[in-house]
């Protein structure tokens, strides 16, 4: 499972790589629904970078909803810090007298939220980018490619499907949507397997996996099967071309809803030999055309893409 990635999230590198048109609408709508309190989209930074110097009145107008959205946010967090630092001088004034467990407590988690929210403020005010400004994590969004009407155009796309028809609450019951195993094309994501395909453009991607089974040892040999984080890179250095499944969501009175998932396959060994037992599909720049294409009557066509596929060495570390 590609549980989170580092994206290419400035649409303009479709545009430059494969002449894609970018779809300023969805882009408007996305940016505007979120400012306007519509939608609780999660846009990661470097979405937001892209319209820093805005050229036309449609990147005017997304730069003023990101504008608005990051005003109220800082607002918000100025607030919570206020409230905060108001409770830690509380507590700390109660433990001048008396070491009380709830003001030792409150001091605790005071001193926890005035350092996250700081944080967090100093991160929304940082003009300099940053690697972790492009990674996605289910539920964020993304540049994805598909091809509409004979062109290559580039949609803001949530990393997690939404299969048209299906209910919001497919969300929380199904967890892992934005990945979609090869085995299961035809299953469970047949609405889109053959009918819908996008391509997302991938620089690293990480896992979870058992520390136990990184390490080679028995699980046994660890007080608990604790969890770490693994980064993956292609030793080329090479862009990942991901393929990707994707769905138009309408329902009466809610927002549209684009959505999409990474397909997944059987490791390569080098990802199997660290504990992981998926991994995304770069395919090769010579099929994109051919998987954004794709025909419902011949399967085995897309089959041949996922197959024809890039295979990189994948390099790995422990995430920072």
């Amino acid at each position: 499972m590609c549980y989170s990635a580092q994206v290419q999230a400035d649409y303009r590198k479709f545009v430059r790589m494969f002449g894609a048109i970018m779809d300023i609408g969805e882009f408007t709508r996305l940016f505007f629904e979120r400012a306007e309190g519509v939608s609780k989209a999660k846009i990661p930074k470097a979405m937001e970078h892209a319209f820093d110097e805005p050229q036309t009145d449609a990147e005017r107008e997304i730069k003023a909803s990101i504008d608005k959205f990051n005003s109220v946010q800082t607002s918000k967090l100025e607030q919570d810090l206020f409230k905060e630092r108001k409770r830690l001088a509380d507590a700390e004034r109660t433990l001048q007298t008396k070491a009380t467990k709830a003001a030792i407590e409150s001091q605790r988690i005071a001193t926890d939220k005035i350092a996250w929210t700081l944080g967090k403020l100093e991160d929304m005010q940082r003009a300099e980018p940053n690697a972790r400004d492009s990674r996605i994590f289910p539920g964020h969004y993304a540049p994805v490619m598909i091809v509409e009407n004979g062109r290559r155009v580039v949609k803001p796309m949530r990393y997690q499907c939404r299969i048209a028809g299906k209910p919001a609450t497919y969300d929380v019951k199904y967890p892992g949507t934005y990945n979609a195993r090869r085995d299961n094309l035809e299953g469970f994501w047949k609405p889109c397997f053959g009918h819908t395909h996008g391509v997302m453009l991938v620089d690293v991607f990480y896992e979870n996996v058992s520390k136990a089974k990184m390490e080679g040892t028995l699980s046994e040999t660890h007080e608990r099967d604790e969890n770490v984080v693994l980064e993956f890179r292609p030793s080329n250095g090479e862009l990942m071309l991901v393929a990707c499944l994707w769905s138009r969501w309408l329902a009466p009175g809610e927002p549209d809803l684009l959505s999409f998932a990474a397909i997944t396959d059987e490791p390569p060994a080098e990802v199997a030999a660290v504990g992981h037992d998926r991994c995304i599909i770069p395919i090769k720049p010579e099929n994109v055309d051919l998987w954004l294409n794709p025909k419902a009557s011949d399967l085995a066509a897309s089959y041949a893409v996922l197959d024809d596929r890039e295979r990189p060495f994948y390099e790995h570390r422990l995430a920072a």
